[in-house]
């Protein structure tokens, strides 16, 4: 059994925020599993078992495991991380982070297999999948504390039927922290407010019901929040949440959308051509994983530097889906 990091990401070094910085940072498999080491035991290698603090022996055919020089009790360097197991160099791994953080658009699973030389899509499919895992940070807090936000449900892949609004899309329900920045006027010289998307919350619902709402305000949306939809009957039971529900008859109308929840339109918007321009559409049952990749980007747009430090920090302190787990249903995408 490995130990458990005690520390966040705070305790890393610096991360590079460049190509050949990466690449003069973790040169070879030797560079990744010293980070990976220096993740788990911030303080020098604690033994599980006997709980001594010191150097210990080095397996040179397993060059992932440590051994307790006291007690003999051995310790992987990746075990209990979405590496877990896994066949495919750190090198390997740590190049996909890299560039599933820093990319711009996104990057797929077969863009991935390209890049790095993976022999089947299948491996790069996984890991691609297994980082998503690492994305999601535990207990999430509640957006919605200090500002307020923007909800509303969209339709997600698929094709809609005939002219009974019947569809095979995914719903998915979208909230949105709207934050106020002082901007100067370029022209007047004036400073003035405007709005700016902050946190977000993604996810898939069974269907656009006020209970499938309900669980998705009380899950990820702090108490006594000001929440601002259409005046849809799927949000009606919020007021009686304790929520200050403030609802905008938009009678599906674009322009008036756009106008009163600008915001969630413009995410939802980036959301459908990010899945459709970098993954031409995902399947339903991986619906989830991509929306918390999307969340993942976009609460770090303006830290770019910091998210390949971030998801590796996550990666390594929760384990991942299989590749039988993904294909066969059994993992669920948290």
């Amino acid at each position: 059994m490995a130990h458990t990091p005690t520390t966040g990401t705070s305790l890393l070094p610096e991360f590079p925020d460049n190509l050949l910085g990466f690449q003069r940072m973790f040169p070879d498999e030797a560079a990744c599993l010293r980070y990976l080491e220096q993740v788990r035991w911030p303080g020098g290698f604690v033994c599980v078992r006997c709980g001594v603090h010191g150097e210990p022996q080095r397996l040179t055919r397993r060059s992932r495991v440590l051994r307790c020089r006291s007690c003999r009790q051995e310790a992987s360097v990746t075990a209990g991380t979405v590496m877990h197991r896994s066949k495919t160099d750190l090198h390997v791994w740590f190049w996909a982070a890299f560039l599933v953080a820093t990319s711009t658009a996104g990057i797929s699973a077969l863009e991935v297999q390209k890049q790095l030389g993976i022999t089947r899509y299948e491996t790069a499919f996984q890991l691609m999948h297994k980082l998503r895992a690492g994305m999601v940070r535990p207990n999430q807090d509640k957006i919605g504390t200090a500002w307020p936000i923007e909800m509303d449900i969209t339709f997600v892949g698929g094709k809609h039927k005939g002219r009974q609004g019947k569809t095979d899309k995914v719903p998915v329900v979208i909230a949105v922290e709207i934050r106020r920045q002082e901007v100067r006027n370029s022209k007047t010289g004036k400073v003035v407010e405007r709005g700016l998307a902050g946190r977000v919350r993604l996810r898939k619902i069974a269907d656009k019901s006020a209970v499938s709402v309900d669980k998705f305000a009380k899950d990820w949306l702090a108490p006594g929040s000001i929440l601002r939809t259409d005046d849809g009957g799927e949000f009606a039971n919020l007021v009686e949440l304790g929520y200050r529900h403030q609802a905008v008859a938009t009678r599906h109308d674009r322009a008036t959308m756009d106008t009163w929840l600008p915001m969630v339109s413009t995410v939802t918007g980036n959301l459908k051509a990010w899945i459709d321009g970098t993954f031409h559409g995902v399947r339903h049952k991986h619906l989830q994983a991509y929306l918390n990749e999307f969340m993942f980007r976009f609460n770090r747009r303006f830290w770019r530097k910091v998210s390949f430090r971030t998801l590796l920090g996550l990666a390594v302190i929760q384990a991942g889906p299989t590749y039988r787990g993904l294909y066969d249903g059994k993992w669920v995408h948290s």
